[in-house]
């Protein structure tokens, strides 16, 4: 069996040398995968998650103005990605290529008029500003299985999960404590168990409309999948996008499938072309 790596894993900023992410996974599919169909036998007991304390960094203040038309930083390539129908878009905007921190902003669109149509005059607003995560080594346009970065794109978010119960998403919820448990240590010793207790799927190389354990993977194994908004626990990713604990129930209760929310994700001078 084929064992994908973890997307939760962190990663040294001092310098200290890369540590091996011990899985204590049992037919999961997705950030910390296996690349074949989920096992038949009983679910393994949930990890240490339970008795853990949540993490939860500062929220910070979002930003008030009401924007015509435009998203800030993004520019008029990125733009164009984003469906005309979309009136959620979650900004992840890394501080730099190469960096493994970032910003997540999630804007929501008003438009009295009822128009569908972004460009016809809509106004955005910030409704949460957080701090967050990315992959260990940034950033790419073109991502494959062990690069350590996160995608650059515009992605569906159609589809969580988690090992602890819906904390009320209007998203499809698939909650397994067995498919979602993960134990082991990350790139610098911190403890993994927790960061799927909540999991949006990121439309990177996957089947929408399937759970984010699901390894449909329409691009082929070697582009990587997987890709998830999660828990975060103090550090880098593998390729996922990782915010508190309390701001993924937030995000997962903000989510409205009918709003069809996007994610949109790269580093600053990326989302900025």
């Amino acid at each position: 069996m084929t064992v994908a790596p973890v997307c939760a894993a962190r990663a040294s900023r001092r310098g200290v040398a890369l540590a091996v992410a011990a899985l204590a996974v049992a037919a999961l599919t997705g950030c910390a995968a296996s690349a074949g169909t989920p096992s038949g036998g009983s679910e393994p007991r949930a990890g240490a998650a339970d008795a853990a304390a949540e993490k939860d960094g500062p929220a910070r203040r979002p930003a008030t103005a009401v924007l015509r038309k435009g998203l800030p930083g993004l520019g008029p390539l990125t733009l164009a990605k984003v469906p005309a129908n979309a009136r959620q878009v979650v900004v992840v905007t890394g501080e730099g290529r190469d960096s493994s921190d970032s910003t997540v902003v999630v804007y929501q669109r008003r438009n009295p008029d009822g128009d569908p149509d972004m460009a016809a005059g809509a106004d955005w607003r910030a409704v949460v500003t957080w701090d967050a995560h990315n992959a260990r080594n940034g950033w790419t346009d073109r991502h494959v299985t062990g690069d350590l970065r996160s995608p650059v794109g515009v992605f569906g978010l159609t589809d969580a999960g988690g090992r602890l119960p819906d904390p009320g998403t209007e998203l499809p919820y698939d909650r397994s404590t067995g498919g979602f448990t993960i134990g082991g240590t990350g790139f610098e010793g911190e403890p993994l168990a927790g960061s799927f207790d909540y999991v949006v799927a990121i439309n990177y190389n996957r089947k929408p409309g399937t759970s984010p354990r699901d390894w449909t993977r329409p691009l082929g194994q070697k582009r990587g999948g997987g890709i998830w908004f999660h828990v975060d626990h103090g550090g880098p990713t593998q390729g996922c996008v990782s915010v508190s604990k309390k701001h993924m129930k937030k995000l997962l209760r903000t989510l409205d499938p009918q709003l069809h929310p996007v994610v949109v994700m790269g580093d600053a001078a990326s989302l900025a072309r």
